[in-house]
């Protein structure tokens, strides 16, 4: 009866266990640093900036849907915050061995027919970056801020409410509203969405 009892205890915990994504970080925690490549070849990290005051780190891809319409307002993100201080980072977070049309040719060949005026950079091939910022979909935004003990995330979530008509009005901009907030020294009224988007593979 006891080693009936422990084999259910055990299905149980494998059950309860296998069942969660990881953790990642949460709001207010520190940003794990990262030291990735970029479509044109150079090494982009955390700290490379030192003129900014955040990031708008997006987990993005060629393959999905979701991101393609998105890529045209992630553009626009970048236009309108890197020069206040709030550049964005995106990031292919998928193994190109399962998603061919994520490979890092594809990547550079995405990022020049769309003139990404931001860094694109490919995660390692154990996905690490992917793994500690817990991100499961794309797209899917973290912005951090930098603080005096580094950069601590601010935001997690979707970039607006409006994923699947990009011709549609858009009603809340939650990426905008929470670089703003930041800006003008304010809390963010909304620092947590659920991401609407493909999941990552």
């Amino acid at each position: 009866m006891v080693y009936t009892k422990a084999l259910v205890i055990s299905f149980l915990i494998f059950l309860i266990g296998g069942s969660q994504t990881p953790e990642g970080v949460k709001i207010g925690d520190n940003a794990p640093d990262f030291n990735l490549k970029n479509v044109d070849g150079k090494m982009v990290s955390l700290n490379a900036n030192k003129d900014a005051k955040g990031y708008i780190i997006v987990f993005t891809c060629n393959s999905c849907p979701y991101s393609e319409i998105y890529e045209d307002r992630i553009i626009a993100l970048h236009q309108k915050y890197a020069s206040r201080g709030y550049p964005v980072i995106a990031i292919q977070p998928n193994n190109p061995k399962i998603s061919t049309g994520d490979s890092y040719l594809k990547m550079k060949e995405r990022a020049n027919n769309k003139e990404f005026p931001f860094a694109y950079l490919i995660d390692t091939d154990n996905q690490e970056t992917t793994k500690a910022y817990g991100a499961t979909n794309t797209p899917q935004v973290y912005i951090i801020n930098k603080e005096a003990t580094g950069f601590r995330v601010a935001y997690i979530g979707a970039i607006d409410n409006n994923s699947r008509n990009p011709e549609a009005a858009t009603t809340k901009r939650y990426v905008e509203n929470a670089v703003d907030a930041l800006l003008n020294g304010q809390s963010i009224e909304t620092n947590s969405t659920k991401a609407i988007g493909c999941t990552i593979k």
